[in-house]
């Protein structure tokens, strides 16, 4: 029963850690998708991360009836959009280069959170701890199940969100005239133009929602791990969950794998630490874990991963 126990902790954990990264490899697809690249995931989490505790935090104090993290959850998706519009007009707008403006994205995320952080919080380099966050939430009868009812029915409401938004995301893109029309300006926008849809349009709608649900997925890292927000908060979720994406080839169901599988990763790093020999093995290297993988993953993935024919190419349409 002990490795029962150990086994469905393990599953349940790599879950816990895969959420966020779920959300934001989500929103990636969704951007690139439509041919514009969004190496700003990790800035467009932070954003979001930030804005879920300052709302939750400030909700707490309205005492609104534990409401606070649903509040959190709806900051960090409004903050993710204005932040990505800033990526849009760079990229689709002014025709920038896509790369280098989600560079510039994470930059800005990184330093203006901590700023505010400071002014908020009279100097202090965190947000005060939240009291009121999300908890596991188990599904009535199916929680109770051996192994499987702690590992997969027994999870943070935002969890099963993520779960959900996998199969709407994939609805949407493969069953949905929106959907169609996204893929084609991210593979031939002159074409896609020349039948009447609308280029600019659909790369603005599309980044804005990698930068919603990007939001989220910070904010899943605030309202149920850390319950505060630093500038350490995200620690390269972003970046991960962007292998996640190329990983599983700009396809939703492909990506949910990666997700779980860097998820993995890690939770292997707390669960090897549950043994004895564990202490012959420098914490730092627990701690590389994760990043290595996605390293070795990325490598192994080069030739393989084919992305939509006109990513990070600007649109002009004299030129079609």
């Amino acid at each position: 029963m002990d490795v029962l126990r150990i086994l469905g902790e393990l599953i349940h954990t790599t879950l816990v850690f895969s959420t966020a990264l779920i959300f934001a490899a989500m929103g990636g697809i969704f951007s690139e998708r439509s041919g514009v690249v969004n190496i700003g995931l990790e800035g467009l989490m932070t954003s979001g991360a930030f804005a879920s505790a300052v709302a939750a935090l400030y909700a707490e104090q309205a005492d609104l009836g534990g409401l606070s993290p649903w509040i959190g959850l709806i900051a960090a998706l409004i903050f993710g959009v204005l932040i990505s519009i800033i990526h849009a007009v760079a990229s689709i707008t002014f025709k920038a280069d896509q790369v280098v403006s989600g560079v510039v994205i994470n930059f800005l995320a990184a330093g203006l959170t901590v700023y505010l952080v400071k002014i908020l919080f009279t100097g202090s380099g965190q947000t005060e701890t939240l009291n009121e966050v999300f908890h596991n939430f188990a599904i009535p009868g199916l929680s109770s199940i051996p192994l499987l009812g702690y590992a997969f029915f027994s999870a943070y409401p935002t969890t099963y969100i993520a779960l959900l938004l996998v199969l709407l995301s994939w609805f949407v893109l493969f069953k949905t005239p929106f959907g169609l029309r996204l893929r084609s300006v991210g593979e031939h926008p002159g074409a896609a133009d020349t039948l009447g849809v609308g280029v600019k349009r659909l790369r603005y709608t599309a980044v804005l929602i990698s930068g919603a649900l990007a939001g989220l997925g910070g904010a899943t890292i605030t309202l149920t791990t850390t319950s505060n927000f630093s500038h350490n908060t995200i620690s390269g979720q972003g970046f991960i969950a962007l292998a996640a994406m190329i990983f599983g080839k700009w396809n939703p169901a492909g990506a949910l794998g990666a997700a779980i599988f860097f998820g993995f990763a890690q939770a292997l790093k707390n669960f090897i630490q549950l043994f004895d020999f564990s202490k012959n093995i420098p914490m730092e290297f627990l701690y590389m874990l994760p990043y290595i993988l996605t390293i070795l993953v990325l490598a192994g993935a080069v030739g393989r991963a084919y992305p939509p024919a006109s990513l990070g190419e600007p649109y002009d349409p004299s030129k079609r």
